[in-house]
C-alpha cells in the first residue's frame, strides 16, 4: 500500500517534464513548408484526450491522435506552443502538461522590390526596363524563384524565370501602376511588390493662341482675352503669354488642358502681335503669333506728361505738314510773278538802275486782260563805289502801273507798245520780261 502511494506522487511530478513532451517539425521550419505538431508520451506511452496551445489560447483537441498538421507555415505561424493529454497507470488517469516549444518560422523570401530604369518618369519614345528584385534565404538557395510582372489589372509577363521586362519605346499610355510577383517553383508561398506608380513624360505640342474680342478690333477699355491650348503634353504645364518679346502674364495648369488670359486694353501700347508657350520640363513650343490691332487712339484714362504726347505727336507732325504745303501752293503765283524783295536782284555797276518789268494776270474769268506792271530803274555805277551805290538804292523807286481791261485782240498790241516805249526812255538799261 505504501509503495502504490509512492508511485502516485512520483508519477505526477515526474510526467509534468519527462512524461509528455511536444515536437515540430521540420526544424528549423521555413515559410511554405509543411508544419506539423505531435504530442508525445514517455517510452510511447499512449495518451488521450490530447489538446494543442498557442501562446495559451487553445488550437486542436483529438481523443486518440496525438499529431496536429498546421499546413503551409507562414510567418504568423511561430509562437509558443504546448500539448496535454490523459495518461493511465492502473488503477488511476493522470493529466500531463508538456512544456512550451518556441516556433519561429523564417522567411523564404523577402517581399520583393519593384524597379524602373533609367527612371520611373521616362520620357516618350525611351527605353524602360521593370527590375523584379529580391533574395532566397541562404539555408534555401537552391530553390528556383519564378517571376511575373502586372500594371494594373492586366498580367504582362506570367511566371518564368527572367526577373526583368523590357518595355521598348514606351508611350504616354503606358503610365500606370506596376507590380511584380515572385513565386518558388513548385511551392506554395508566393509575395507581391509594392505598387511602382510609371508616368510617361510626353512632350508638349505646338501651342495654338486665339484671340478673343469683339466682332471688331477692340478700343481702349475693351475687355481682349487670349487663350492657349497645347493639344497633347504631360502635366503639369506651364503657359507664358507675350506681347512680342515681353511676358505679359502666365498660368499653370496641373492637370493639364489649356490657360486663359483676360486683361483690359488702357493705351495704343497694347496693340501688337501675342504669342504664348507651353513647356512641361520635358519640351518647350512657342505658338504662332496673333496680331492685335486697336481702333481709335483715345487713352483709358486722363492724359498726363508724356503718356498723352505720344498719341497726339504724329497727328501733329502731320498737320504742320499739310499747312506747309497749302502755304507752299498759295505762294507759288507770286513767286512766278516776280521776285521777293529781298530777291530784287542788286544794282547794276555803274550806278543807273536796270528796269524790271513784271506783268502778272489776274485768274478770274470776269477780269481777264487786267495787267499789272513792275518797273525798277537802277543807275549804271562802277563796282568800285559801293557806299555811293548803297546811298543811291535808298533814292531807287518803284512804278505800278496799272493797264485797263482790253479785249483780247488788243492785249498784245499794247504790251508792245508799252515795252517800246519803256526801252526808249530808258536807253541802255536792260528789260527783264517774267
Amino acid at each position: 500500500m505504501l509503495l502504490w502511494t509512492a508511485v502516485l506522487l512520483f508519477v505526477p511530478c515526474v510526467g509534468k517534464t519527462a512524461w509528455l513532451y511536444l515536437q515540430a517539425w521540420p526544424n528549423p521550419v521555413f515559410e511554405g513548408d509543411a508544419l506539423t505538431l505531435q504530442c508525445q508520451g514517455w517510452k510511447n506511452t499512449p495518451l488521450s484526450q490530447v489538446k494543442f496551445y498557442r501562446d495559451g489560447k487553445f488550437l486542436h483537441s483529438s481523443k486518440k491522435n496525438q499529431t496536429l498538421s498546421m499546413g503551409a507555415a507562414t510567418v504568423q505561424s511561430g509562437g509558443q506552443y504546448s500539448c496535454t493529454g490523459q495518461v493511465m497507470y492502473i488503477p488511476q488517469i493522470f493529466a500531463l502538461t508538456s512544456e512550451t516549444v518556441m516556433v519561429q518560422v523564417q522567411e523564404l523570401f523577402p517581399p520583393p522590390v519593384l524597379s524602373a530604369s533609367p527612371s520611373p518618369e521616362p520620357r516618350e519614345g525611351s527605353l524602360v526596363t521593370l527590375r523584379c528584385q529580391t533574395k532566397l534565404h541562404p539555408l534555401r538557395s537552391t530553390l528556383r524563384l519564378l517571376f511575373s510582372f502586372h500594371k494594373d489589372s492586366h498580367t504582362l509577363q506570367d511566371r518564368g524565370p527572367h526577373p526583368e521586362l523590357c518595355i521598348p519605346g514606351v508611350k504616354e499610355g503606358d503610365s500606370g501602376l506596376y507590380w511584380c510577383e515572385v513565386a518558388p517553383e513548385g511551392g506554395q508561398v508566393q509575395k507581391q511588390s509594392p505598387q511602382l506608380g510609371v508616368r510617361v513624360q510626353a512632350p508638349v505640342s505646338c501651342p495654338v493662341l486665339t484671340l478673343h474680342h469683339g466682332p471688331t478690333n477692340p478700343a481702349v477699355g475693351d475687355m481682349v482675352q487670349l487663350l492657349c491650348k497645347a493639344q497633347r503634353g504631360s502635366p503639369p504645364v506651364l503657359y507664358l503669354f507675350y506681347l512680342d518679346e515681353k511676358i505679359v502674364g502666365n498660368h499653370s495648369a496641373p492637370c493639364g488642358g489649356n490657360a486663359s488670359l483676360l486683361f483690359p486694353v488702357k493705351s495704343e501700347q497694347d496693340a501688337g502681335n501675342y504669342s504664348c508657350e507651353a513647356e512641361n520640363g520635358v519640351s518647350r513650343e512657342r505658338s504662332e503669333p496673333k496680331k492685335l490691332s486697336l481702333k481709335g487712339s483715345q487713352v483709358l484714362s486722363i492724359p498726363t506728361s508724356s503718356n498723352w504726347l505720344a498719341p497726339w505727336l504724329p497727328v501733329s507732325l502731320l498737320g504742320m505738314i499739310v499747312f506747309a504745303a497749302a502755304l507752299l501752293v498759295y505762294l507759288r503765283p507770286w513767286r512766278k510773278a516776280g521776285p521777293l524783295p529781298s530777291q530784287i536782284p542788286p544794282p547794276a555797276p555803274g550806278g543807273e538802275q536796270c528796269p524790271l518789268y513784271a506783268n502778272v494776270h489776274h485768274q478770274k474769268e470776269k477780269d481777264e486782260g487786267v495787267v499789272y506792271s513792275v518797273v525798277h530803274r537802277t543807275s549804271k555805277r562802277s563796282e568800285a563805289r559801293p557806299a555811293e551805290f548803297a546811298a543811291e538804292r535808298k533814292d531807287s523807286s518803284i512804278i505800278y502801273a496799272e493797264v485797263r481791261c482790253l479785249q483780247p485782240s488788243e492785249v498784245s498790241s499794247k504790251e508792245v507798245n508799252i515795252r517800246s516805249t519803256l526801252q526808249e526812255s530808258l536807253g541802255d538799261c536792260e528789260e527783264v520780261l517774267c
